[in-house]
């Protein structure tokens, strides 16, 4: 029997009222792979007739949980962020994504300015999830026609985040990611 997506999102709210910290997002996490394996919720919110972009596909009003689905046409190599003070777990449901992992290199005193190293990459095929802790920050690169699932602790547009550019070692609190 399929792992449906109203049962994930409750599983998600009993898992988060028992555990808040990474253990508990961590079997989002397993959860969320077990839902990239339901046909029907892929063809449903990720198929060839998903409309292009980002889209809230739940808020969960006790816990603050978000599942967004994301749809890309084209493939994008974004810059290294972080989710402010929430976490956020991303599910592959079409072609890949390689995410990186970033380490700050300064103390972060200094305002505007940061310096980040890479510090791993590894790739998300179909099917797999990746968890992201609070100030974890990452990058993501995607070809054309990629689409995941991602799951927040909160909703991103209403929390400061960073964004970071490796150029010109500079850090911005942003909007949305």
């Amino acid at each position: 029997m399929a792992y449906e997506f109203s049962q994930f999102c409750t599983d998600s709210r009993k898992i988060l009222q028992a555990d808040l910290g990474p253990k508990g997002r961590e079997k989002i996490k397993d959860n969320l792979e077990r839902l990239l394996a339901n046909p029907n919720f892929i063809a449903a919110e990720c198929g060839p007739s998903a409309k292009t972009g980002i889209r809230t596909i739940y808020r969960d009003e006790e816990t603050h949980f978000n599942v967004l689905v994301h749809v890309y046409s084209e493939g994008k190599k974004g810059p290294p962020h972080d989710h402010g003070r929430s976490w956020a777990v991303y599910g592959q449901a079409a072609e890949w994504t390689d995410m990186t992992i970033w380490k700050r290199k300064d103390d972060g005193t200094k305002e505007g300015f940061a310096n980040l190293e890479e510090k791993e990459t590894f790739r998300l095929n179909v099917g797999m999830a990746g968890k992201f802790d609070i100030g974890d920050i990452h990058s993501i690169h995607f070809p054309d026609g990629a689409r995941f699932v991602r799951v927040t602790g909160t909703d991103l547009d209403t929390i400061p985040t960073n964004r970071f550019n490796l150029d010109k070692n500079s850090v911005n609190v942003g909007g949305r990611l």
